[in-house]
């Protein structure tokens, strides 16, 4: 059975902006965190204690600084240790690179070539653990490098060791690390999934008995029952593989015309949600108790998040329709399906949570704030950003660290200050 309260509480970390070279162990956990793809805990809720903005000022919170030689690509940011890490295409090379708190160049490295097929520019944002950045480029070279210098420890062509398959938006897979595992979906009939040792790259196991090609998700780690697994999604099916050995636990068929399935799975209390864009839909499965199989509990075809993510708040789930499909922004019941509220002037949104509200950036521009309502959810705010409105342009998530929201286009970042007065 689902128990979930309404909505639950904000997670409270401390700010402290400290020094940014060297940084004591005990300062490292007083400063501003946002270590990987989707926050701490990859569920799109920002680890903020200080007082944010509950109403924005006309024309938007106020523009710290732009940084404007972030390359071309559509990633997003890491912050941690006191820098801000991030990935551009720079001619020929994609390069991750690191900016200072107030946005000055700390060192740029390559990570293999950059990506010149359908929709060019990098996809992917570096993991960061213990000091280290794990990183994917669309080609599939996996690379493992000093958070400090930039300078590669070591690197990985999924493509020549596993025969790495995907589609024609190149690989988009924000890399998982678990334990001491770098977790990844090769795609292709030599490791449908793959986990190389974090320290070495060698590799730990490989997943086989599918030859779905990669498409664009990123996975999930999740226990049920005692069971450590890999959730993720192939080009044509759902899949759940064994942490610890590899083992491909589950599979359910998830076709659709376009093999786009860019949004992470979400699971909660023994439930996976799943969902694709072009009309396809979102369902929710359970998992059996001896993690074997999944049944459809519902399915709602509007809530065909494409992009954006989808996150569970409470017994709630908020995301987008795609905008050639559902069109609207969504909030249903977890447990059912019930549709609670929608917003369809908001359009397709990349959302996340931070003190309690909703942050949206709709894939043409304009950024939104949105309060938690019985209802679902109402807009309080909203700012455009600079240039002209174009679609999917802005498809790097928004950030919020620090009493900061980092917004990248294109080959720009806006770092705004959303803290209320005084604090």
């Amino acid at each position: 059975m689902l128990r979930m309260g309404f909505i639950s509480a904000s997670v409270i970390a401390v700010m402290t902006l400290g020094l940014i070279w060297p940084v004591r162990a005990a300062d490292k956990a007083k400063q501003p965190s946002w270590p990987q793809f989707r926050g701490a805990n990859r569920d799109s809720v920002s680890q903020e204690t200080i007082g944010l903005l509950k109403k924005w000022p006309e024309g938007g919170p106020r523009l710290i600084w732009k940084y404007s030689q972030c390359g071309k690509g559509f990633s997003g940011v890491s912050i941690a240790d006191g820098r801000i890490y991030c990935v551009g295409d720079f001619g020929k090379q994609e390069m991750l690179f690191a900016l200072s708190l107030d946005g000055k160049l700390l060192w740029k490295t390559a990570n293999g070539a950059s990506w010149r097929g359908s929709c060019p520019g990098s996809r992917t944002t570096p993991t960061y653990v213990d000091g280290v950045l794990y990183h994917m480029n669309p080609a599939g070279r996996v690379g493992a490098f000093n958070a400090a210098s930039g300078k590669e420890i070591w690197a990985v062509d999924l493509k020549e060791r596993f025969g790495a398959k995907f589609g024609v938006w190149a690989m988009a897979e924000n890399l998982v690390v678990d334990g001491e595992k770098v977790l990844c979906l090769p795609g292709g009939t030599k490791a449908l999934a793959a986990a190389l040792d974090r320290k070495t790259g060698k590799t730990v196991w490989t997943t086989t008995g599918l030859s779905d090609r990669a498409a664009y998700c990123t996975p999930i780690v999740a226990v049920h029952k005692g069971v450590r697994q890999m959730i993720t999604m192939t080009s044509k099916t759902v899949i759940s593989v064994d942490v610890k050995t590899g083992k491909l636990l589950w599979s359910h068929p998830y076709p659709m015309g376009y093999p786009q399935h860019a949004t992470p799975p979400v699971y909660h209390d023994g439930h996976v949600f799943v969902a694709c864009g072009h009309s396809t839909g979102g369902t929710m499965l359970r998992i059996n108790a001896d993690s074997s199989a999944v049944k459809k509990v519902w399915y709602m075809g509007k809530f065909d998040n494409c992009h954006g993510g989808v996150m569970r708040i409470g017994s709630r789930l908020y995301g987008s329709g795609c905008r050639v499909g559902g069109k609207g922004f969504y909030c249903v019941d977890f447990a059912s399906g019930k549709l609670i509220g929608s917003n369809y002037d908001v359009g397709k949104l990349s959302i996340l949570l931070a003190d309690g509200m909703l942050y949206g950036l709709n894939h043409t521009g304009p950024m939104y704030l949105m309060a938690i309502t019985e209802g679902g959810m109402k807009v309080v705010s909203r700012f455009d950003m600079p240039g002209k409105r174009k679609t999917n342009v802005y498809l790097a998530h928004p950030v919020v660290c620090g009493g900061r929201l980092y917004l990248r286009q294109g080959e720009n970042l806006y770092v705004h200050d959303i803290r209320r007065s005084g604090d």
